[in-house]
């Protein structure tokens, strides 16, 4: 069997220009990164502006397992079948982090004869965005720093530094560090610590903005420390706004590279869902809309995570309204829900399925709570039986969702047909009354608290005494009208990563709480989620090599 890089490295890519051609893009709209990737150019986004929106499709998932779920490879197969049927639509998706890359969970380029290429340049370096995004964070910090160091004008408490370093790679040891050591001339002696460059306010900035004017509005907002007195102290403060707007020149603009099959794709930008909020760029999903009349987006993790992001802050913020959602389950993660071992998952088990399938029943009552409606699918293995796939599907449809089955790892755009054709039998049927799960006016504990009972089913949230501070502190300074942003375990609905299932009788732990003001939400972070993740015992770095003749192997 062929792994997902070889079946990517035989494929016969188009020229970017002639898979930019079947959305009415031309050549002097794009920006080349060679011949297989390109940039859009703020031009095109201006220009299409006043064109009729496509149809907006999430795709989601249940709470991943080691068995994998196949997220990436459902929505890039569905846009594959999509073309297959003769539907002008374009994918937006984010862009991988290198992290997971060289850490356990592998690229993000989807798999099997559903992916997206160049798969190596994608899943490595890509057009640079994320270098320019940590170059940016680390300006900002390396400009704090100076300002302490140069006579603290601003009076800048070094106990009350909020900003962190970032970089894109899992590194635990960078998590909490000492800087400034030496002589005089080698800075302020302070405690410092580095997030993973997907967790960087920076990145939920840049995929937030809807422009370089507002992007560069964002970033003057930052709250980067405190002073003496405990007032905010911003990146606009520092002076830093001009120089890192100039590093983010080029990243603000989506990115267009193309499916197997030369399905248009619009990758561009790559917050995490369980730390940050998830989603691609505002910008790139805009300009997707206008481009072509079938739009797949994803969000990521578990729907707890991503698809509530996207919903409750992405859409807020951006004024975005999907048209339907799809659920993405494997019979194999429902069987490890169920408490079957990974390695006993290939034989069939009605009972474990039935025991496991509370997982998928929670995410489609709450995807349901936003008024979207809801077409599961199967990505199907060949280990699956028709008794388990029968009984799923019976299932579903006891819930008023759509069911399909997905065969796009194995067959590509022609395994997802029977899934495109039931989510435009949804488009036509059912309207969308999007709304988002909570107010504005409510306060930041009743969002947090809102999130955690209506979507993760805890009995209440509990809150260490730093936590209960930071929210009076951020309510005070008139942040109690934005959205949460969860941090929390994408491996469980509650903030246990072993509580599997449909877990009942839970509190959810607030440990720390921090302002994103650039980006417009504030982060509470759950349980023991880090936001610079570490190295397995054996990372998938060991198996990455690059032969004589220049060719990647070992990428996933």
């Amino acid at each position: 069997m062929k792994t997902d890089i070889q079946i990517a490295q035989e494929v016969d890519m188009a020229h970017i220009k002639d898979v930019a051609s079947q959305l009415g893009i031309q050549e002097h709209d794009l920006e080349f990164y060679g011949k297989y990737k390109a940039k859009l150019s703020n031009e095109l986004m201006e220009q299409v502006k006043s064109n009729k929106d496509g149809k907006l499709i999430l795709v989601t998932a249940i709470n991943p397992t080691p068995a994998g779920e196949g997220k990436t490879t459902t929505s890039i197969g569905l846009g594959q079948a999509f073309g297959k049927m003769g539907k002008k639509a374009v994918l937006a998706l984010r862009e991988p982090s290198l992290g997971p890359c060289f850490g356990i969970k592998g690229g993000a380029a989807g798999g099997g004869y559903a992916q997206v290429v160049p798969m190596e340049d994608l899943n490595l370096h890509f057009t640079g965005d994320f270098h320019a995004i940590t170059s940016a964070n680390n300006l900002l910090a390396a400009l704090l720093d100076n300002h302490i160091q140069q006579g603290n004008a601003l009076q800048i408490d070094p106990r009350q530094v909020v900003w962190k370093r970032c970089m894109d790679m899992n590194d635990r040891v960078l998590r909490n560090i000492v800087v400034g050591l030496g002589n005089k001339m080698d800075g302020v002696v302070r405690e410092d610590h580095f997030v993973i460059t997907v967790a960087s306010e920076i990145m939920a900035v840049l995929c937030l903005a809807d422009d370089m004017a507002d992007l560069k509005e964002r970033l003057s907002r930052i709250i980067v420390a405190y002073n003496y007195e405990g007032k905010p102290v911003t990146a606009g403060d520092l002076q830093a706004v001009g120089a890192m707007a100039a590093l983010l020149k080029d990243a603000l603009k989506p990115n267009l590279i193309q499916t197997l099959e030369h399905t248009p794709a619009i990758v561009h930008g790559g917050p995490f869902a369980n730390i940050a909020h998830g989603c691609n760029s505002v910008r790139a999903t805009r300009t997707a809309l206008k481009l072509a009349d079938y739009v797949v987006t994803e969000a990521g993790f578990g729907a707890d995570l991503g698809a509530e992001k996207f919903l409750d802050i992405k859409c807020r913020i951006a004024g975005l309204k999907p048209d339907a959602i799809v659920l993405v389950a494997t019979v194999r993660a429902l069987k490890y829900n169920g408490g079957v071992k990974k390695a006993d998952l290939s034989r069939e088990d009605l009972e474990a399925l039935k025991r496991g399938i509370v997982n998928l029943e929670k995410h489609i009552e709450n995807l349901q709570k936003y008024n979207v409606p809801v077409v599961v699918t199967l990505n199907a293995f060949v280990t699956d039986t028709k008794a388990e796939t029968d009984f799923i599907e019976a299932f579903c449809k006891e819930r008023g969702c759509e069911f399909a089955l997905s065969q796009v790892w194995e067959h590509g755009g022609e395994g997802g047909i029977a899934l495109a054709e039931k989510v435009i039998k949804t488009l036509e049927e059912k309207e969308s009354h999007f709304s988002p799960l909570y107010e504005d006016s409510l306060s930041l504990k009743e969002k947090i608290e809102t999130v955690a009972k209506e979507i993760y089913g805890a009995d209440g949230v509990s809150y260490s005494s730093a936590a209960e501070k930071e929210l009076e502190r951020l309510e005070s300074l008139g942040m109690g009208c934005f959205p949460v942003c969860m941090a929390k375990t994408q491996y469980s609905l509650s903030d246990d990563p072993a509580k599997l299932g449909r877990p009942s009788g839970f509190n959810v732990n607030v440990r720390e709480v921090y302002p994103s003001a650039g980006a417009g939400f504030v982060v509470a972070v759950t349980g023991t989620i880090m936001t610079m993740p570490g190295l397995g015992k054996s990372p998938a770095a060991y198996g990455i090599d690059v032969t004589d003749e220049g060719v990647i192997t070992g990428l996933f």
